[in-house]
């Protein structure tokens, strides 16, 4: 985890939301449908899942992580966009509550219940790598600065490596090949196993 004070933990996860939405403001009808560097998902199927994240580190924060039934991805209708809004705003209200980076966070899919500090940073490193997903799948720029970036890499540099935790029921993919002169967004892609040439639509 990288030596960052708590807050700014906080502060950077924040910016990584708020690029996801600016990203999926920019998402048009036939978007959803398109497929997203996530195997076998759709633009649809990541947003809900998400959102579901997000409802599901909002609880873990209020100390009800271990029900699962927060973690069920949401139905987005006919509005995704409202619906993964309402979402980002849940995590927010509940990271920006005094003493979060404190608490305990059980995360089910993680088997464990970790620091807020932690959970935090596990967080941050989902939504920049889900805001570079949204962005690949709709072939727009991703715009995060530097010290996000710097801090997400840290994080992924510390996630296993051994193969029983990566590949197909796991959260991420084996490593791929890391580029000598590559940026940090490149380099945290590598390590997740995401292929930063993910064809643009």
């Amino acid at each position: 985890m990288p030596d960052l004070g708590a807050p700014d933990l906080v502060t950077l996860d924040r910016t990584a939301l708020r690029e996801s939405l600016r990203l999926l403001r920019s998402a048009r009808d036939g978007d959803w449908e398109r497929p997203s560097p996530c195997a076998g998902w759709t633009l649809r199927d990541l947003v809900a899942h998400m959102a579901a994240q997000h409802h599901g580190f909002a609880a873990a924060a209020r100390g009800s992580g271990a029900d699962r039934t927060y973690w069920i991805a949401p139905d987005l209708g006919r509005d995704p966009f409202k619906v993964y809004d309402e979402s980002v705003r849940h995590v927010l209200a509940a990271f920006a509550e005094e003493g979060v980076v404190e608490r305990g966070f059980t995360l089910p899919e993680l088997g464990g219940t970790f620091t807020g500090r932690i959970a935090v940073g596990f967080h941050l490193l989902d939504y920049v790598v889900h805001s570079w997903d949204v962005a690949a799948t709709i072939g727009v720029g991703l715009d995060l600065p530097r010290p996000v970036l710097v801090a997400a890499l840290e994080i992924a540099r510390r996630v296993p490596k051994d193969p029983e935790r990566r590949g197909p029921g796991a959260a991420f993919a084996p490593v791929l090949p890391t580029p000598e002169d590559a940026s940090p967004l490149e380099e945290m892609l590598a390590l997740l196993g995401r292929s930063p040439d993910f064809p643009h639509p």
